[in-house]
């Protein structure tokens, strides 16, 4: 993945709009007893997500075979998000548009918005990519077949589904809005931004005109077993104060083991063409730790079902789920 020019668009329009009766609500604080500090914040447990069913989603997913974009399984995962995203969402989007990909190709994209609190002034955006990769150029037998994607992209969507299904249950006052962005991971790195071309449609046409958030949060290939996550140097560079007090969150939970406070080496994800073309500053928790890279099975057909562990998608959504009702003051 690689720099910084957006390529150019067939075209980009909103293409579906559902508003319905939320059973979202703030929850209610108190002080705690005998307390004189008002400084101090009060800390909002919330607890709920499950890992378990996080991996349901991500089996979901997966039940439609690779999700390249240009092919059936694409609709029909598409239809998938959109559907559950109607169930607990405020406001349900589907942005369409045709996007070029390295090879000239012209491809279908699909990015799905989700939006809690819509009226809120104060905004946060969560999102991860839903394709998978159309061929497996790591696999060492197979490089050329379509892989299913279970951690690197369906995992960070098992992740935000459960958040949102969560949300329809107990909403803190800030807006949120969930974006699973499209047409990630067709790309080859020897093209300069031939990949995050969903996260680069958005960002150059966000689903609400003159659209902010105070920060945001991508989740990418956070399902491995002991996965770690590090500070990644381009969340460091725009959102040390999010990346600081969601890994001190991530501690106070119980998850030092996957929240490591330690810089590495910048990446080019969905998060940089966010920050890019929007100026939100998001923060990238993935499994990268600039020494030996992805996960042993990225971009391979070892990225099935078996590699994501509920456990670790506990740890993220939980983290993530406190990080909502807990945010950093900016």
């Amino acid at each position: 993945m690689s720099a910084k020019t957006f390529p150019h668009w067939a075209f980009a329009v909103l293409s579906l709009v559902v508003v319905f009766a939320s059973a979202c609500q703030s929850p209610s604080t108190e002080n705690a007893a005998g307390s004189e500090t008002v400084q101090a914040p009060t800390f909002v447990e919330v607890p709920g997500f499950s890992g378990d069913s996080a991996k349901e989603y991500v089996a979901d997913q997966l039940a439609f075979g690779p999700r390249v974009p240009g092919t059936p399984a694409q609709l029909r995962c598409a239809e998938y998000l959109q559907n559950k995203l109607l169930i607990w969402a405020d406001t349900v989007l589907r942005q369409s548009g045709k996007v070029t990909a390295f090879n000239g190709t012209e491809l279908p994209c699909y990015n799905i918005i989700g939006s809690f609190n819509w009226n809120a002034s104060h905004r946060i955006v969560l999102a991860s990519h839903w394709d998978s990769r159309p061929f497996a150029d790591q696999d060492p037998d197979n490089p050329t077949g379509a892989i299913l994607g279970a951690n690197d992209g369906a995992s960070g969507v098992g992740v935000l589904l459960e958040i949102a299904r969560n949300l329809s249950q107990q909403c803190p006052d800030w807006g949120i809005d969930i974006v699973f962005f499209d047409a990630e991971d067709y790309g080859m790195s020897q093209v300069e931004n031939s990949f995050c071309l969903g996260s680069q449609l958005w960002a150059a046409h966000p689903h609400r005109e003159n659209y902010r958030a105070d920060f945001g949060v991508l989740l990418d290939m956070v399902g491995g077993k002991d996965a770690q996550f590090f500070w990644e140097d381009h969340s460091f560079s725009w959102g040390r104060q999010t990346l600081d007090h969601t890994w001190r969150l991530a501690s106070r939970l119980g998850y030092s083991k996957h929240f490591i406070a330690q810089r590495v080496p910048p990446i080019i994800d969905d998060h940089y063409y966010v920050y890019q073309g929007t100026g939100i500053p998001m923060i990238d928790i993935i499994q990268y730790n600039g020494q030996t890279g992805f996960a042993p099975y990225w971009h391979t057909h070892d990225d099935n079902l078996d590699a994501v562990h509920a456990e670790t998608l506990e740890a993220v959504g939980n983290t993530l789920l406190h990080l909502l009702h807990n945010p950093p003051s900016l």
